[in-house]
């Protein structure tokens, strides 16, 4: 199994979280998203991120959504749950409680209210501090999230002072130079060596990410065996099929990345997939007009289209 640890690579899926048309999350639609994710080949799995609504799900629900997956699982893949929260009080108690269902580490984020390196830095040491010596957690840079701005030097630094830090997974935009730096300072042996997993726009930059020396994708899209297919198509050293393959899914994937309505585009997209049963955004949150449905039909038309060709 791949494990969540420095050497985890392939593709880390970013889960929606299924609604019911109510607003009530749909537990049976969740069981029938994990068997479709494991069945398109993803190495792991990250819960309760950006893209799966976690702001809007109290801390039972979060839970429940939790275990859910974990018992669906049944531990064929990592899962990996995100636990940023304004305070370390609640990312105690949520991680503690995961960890305890059997999930295999944490996300964490920095807050808004950080802004300088030293900020940052010492953010990250009162993360090692609350999580404890037996929590792995994965770094998130995701500045147009966040809107904290962590150079390749303040991620070094967390790196160095943070001894259960597995993972990064690089989100910034434009952030290849930035990739690049940190990957040139593990192979000198500057930082320890960590997994680098990518999400930079829903994966809109991911096969050149994996010519600088990323180690998979984590992030979401309705097609997740695109990005299955490009990782392994990119590590078996075939990189002009990995650009073939992500080439003919980029209209759509750009389509889905719109700002605001995006997790509409791609909740429809499970929906339309026979994957959940209510494309349902928990208010607040977008809702797909008619001509961004006929925009989307014609967009997976072309894609049908366009795998066709390619073979």
């Amino acid at each position: 199994m791949n494990a969540f640890n420095r050497n985890a690579n392939g593709v880390y899926l970013i889960t929606i979280t299924p609604f019911q048309d109510n607003g009530a999350l749909d537990l049976a639609s969740t069981d029938r998203m994990i068997d479709f994710l494991l069945e398109r080949g993803v190495t792991g799995l990250t819960v309760l991120g950006i893209m799966g609504e976690a702001p809007k799900l109290t801390a039972e629900e979060s839970r429940q959504f939790v275990r859910q997956v974990l018992q669906r699982v049944r531990g064929q893949v990592p899962v990996v749950v995100g636990a940023s929260a304004a305070g370390f009080a609640p990312m105690r108690e949520l991680s503690h409680s995961v960890m305890e269902l059997g999930a295999a580490g944490v996300m964490i984020a920095p807050p808004s209210t950080v802004r300088t390196d030293d900020q940052i830095g010492a953010y990250f040491d009162m993360v090692n501090e609350t999580l404890g010596p037996d929590t792995p957690w994965c770094l998130q840079d995701h500045p147009v999230a966040t809107g904290v701005q962590m150079s390749a030097g303040v991620i070094q630094r967390i790196l160095k002072q943070s001894p259960q830090c597995v993972m990064l997974k690089h989100e910034d935009c434009p952030g290849l130079a930035k990739l690049s730096n940190l990957q040139s300072a593990m192979q000198r042996g500057e930082v320890p060596k960590v997994s680098v997993l990518c999400g930079n726009g829903g994966g809109l930059f991911l096969p050149e990410e994996l010519s600088r020396g990323a180690d998979g994708a984590m992030t979401g899209f309705a097609y997740p065996e695109m990005m299955v297919d490009v990782v392994n198509a990119h590590a078996n050293g075939d990189v002009d099929r990995a650009h073939d393959l992500f080439d003919a899914y980029l209209p759509l994937a750009r389509y889905e990345q719109q700002s605001g309505v995006g997790l509409a585009v791609r909740k429809h997209l499970f929906w339309q997939r026979g994957v959940i049963s209510s494309a349902a955004v928990r208010k607040p949150g977008p809702k797909s007009s008619a001509a961004d449905l006929a925009d989307i039909d014609r967009l997976v038309r072309r894609q049908t289209q366009r795998l066709l060709h390619l073979g």
